[in-house]
């Protein structure tokens, strides 16, 4: 389908956002990515919204990613959506038994009427050629739109753990135990907070959270009665052309008011053995998995362990890439790396199983990964982590942390590196 642009300057970026944001969520399916004009080289663009779904696919993970395959070929379109991490039971002889509350499915996609790109000083409209007469009063409704400056958060909300403290240390110490026989040599194990009996506002919730983080790969999704809101500092995947890339993080350190401070803490990463080993492992893992579709002699390790700053932590970034040829399938390069080592582990099909018996909850839709693809083959997804998931029907609000487990993890210490990772959606929910 032939797609209808227009272009129109704008004056105030944030205002112009905050405005499409709550245009869209009148919409019944819309995702809304923004980077928050995030300075770094592989950024696409400022933001862009996609609504108004002509067409979708809605599927568990039984046969899934050839379901992708297929609607990705038959749309020839952009299309948006998200991979659940439980698309891992697609790939391997794995399975999911974990309590669920949120009901996601495991692989959602869909083909907006309408896309409206924000860059610095423009909005570009991006429409199917049927809906052409709507940009102009689209456009005019947007401007339009009042903003009340009231962000409520809904109603009180008390946060619980699925595993409290003295279970969590145990099955730490179970995992240490794998470890220690050689299961694996590195394991994300993860763990939820949820609310019951809850409701929010999701459109202030995402705004105080993408406030509090201004993180490079914010979004809010939504799905009729179920929302995704994220504020991920983490890109999974990225292909333009023949060129792919990932972008995995290990390694976490807090921040400091005090800027010398600060800085010693900068340092204190980019030296400590511990997260540098964690990072290093995964590396390691990624550059195996781009290395099953790359060209022969292609992978590279373009930045390994550098420190980037966020607002609420420092991080350890490695950045991996890889040529592929031009008819590899844009499909079968996210079906060879998902779920992403990040988040799983090394070996990663051993330890995606011994997290399952060990994790209390289903992760869904968290450790999966959302994105759009492009009529080119070429797509951009990040990681789903730091958000807070919403079942408005279920009045259930959840957000789950993790971290990599090695032989030099502390329990001690990986808990309050959880609660650091939990601080932000903590913060947004009950303040």
């Amino acid at each position: 389908m032939k797609r209808v642009s227009l272009t129109f300057p704008i004056s105030d970026t944030a205002l112009i956002k905050s405005k499409l944001l709550k245009w869209g969520n009148q919409h019944p399916v819309f995702s809304w990515l923004d980077s928050n004009n995030y300075k770094q080289k592989h950024s696409s663009f400022e933001a862009v919204l996609a609504v108004d779904a002509i067409s979708s696919l809605e599927s568990n993970y039984e046969g899934a990613f050839d379901k992708l395959k297929s609607y990705r070929a038959n749309t020839n379109d952009y299309i948006f959506g998200f991979l659940g991490y439980d698309l891992k039971n697609d790939l391997e002889q794995l399975h999911s038994k974990n309590h669920d509350r949120l009901e996601f499915p495991d692989l959602f996609f869909f083909q907006p009427k309408k896309i409206i790109k924000v860059s610095e000083g423009e909005l570009h409209f991006s429409y199917l050629e049927a809906y052409e007469n709507d940009i102009q009063s689209d456009f005019d409704f947007i401007q339009n739109i009042e903003l009340d400056g009231q962000k409520s958060k809904g109603s009180d909300i008390k946060i619980k753990l699925r595993i409290h403290k003295d279970e969590y240390f145990g099955k730490i110490d179970q995992v240490l135990k794998h470890i220690a026989r050689g299961d694996f040599y590195e394991a994300n194990f993860c763990q939820e907070f949820y609310a019951e009996n809850a409701s929010i506002d999701p459109v202030s919730v995402y705004e105080n959270l993408n406030a509090i983080s201004t993180p490079p790969f914010a979004t809010f999704f939504k799905l009729n009665d179920k929302y995704l809101l994220s504020a991920s500092p983490e890109r999974y995947l990225k292909k333009v052309g023949e060129h792919v890339l990932s972008q995995p993080i290990k390694g976490t350190e807090k921040r400091a008011a005090n800027k010398e401070e600060d800085k010693e803490l900068v340092k204190n990463l980019e030296s400590n053995p511990k997260e540098r080993a964690e990072n290093i492992m995964i590396v390691d893992l990624v550059r195996n998995d781009l290395s099953r579709i790359a060209k022969k002699g292609t992978v590279v390790v373009d930045e390994l362990c550098k420190v980037y700053t966020f607002r609420q932590v420092h991080q350890l970034i490695s950045t991996v890439s890889c040529e592929v040829n031009s008819e590899v399938d844009a499909v079968e390069i996210i079906k060879n790396s998902f779920p992403m080592g990040s988040m799983t582990g090394a070996p990663k099909i051993a330890a995606m199983k011994i997290m399952e018996e060990l994790e209390e909850t289903k992760r869904g839709l968290y450790s999966g990964a959302v994105g759009y693809f492009t009529p080119e083959n070429d797509f951009d997804f990040n990681v789903i982590i730091r958000s807070i998931l919403y079942n408005a029907q279920n009045r259930y609000i959840s957000y789950s942390v993790g971290g990599a487990i090695t032989n030099k993890s502390i329990p001690e210490k990986e808990y309050e590196e959880c609660l650091l990772k939990a601080k932000a959606m903590k913060e947004v929910l009950l303040n």
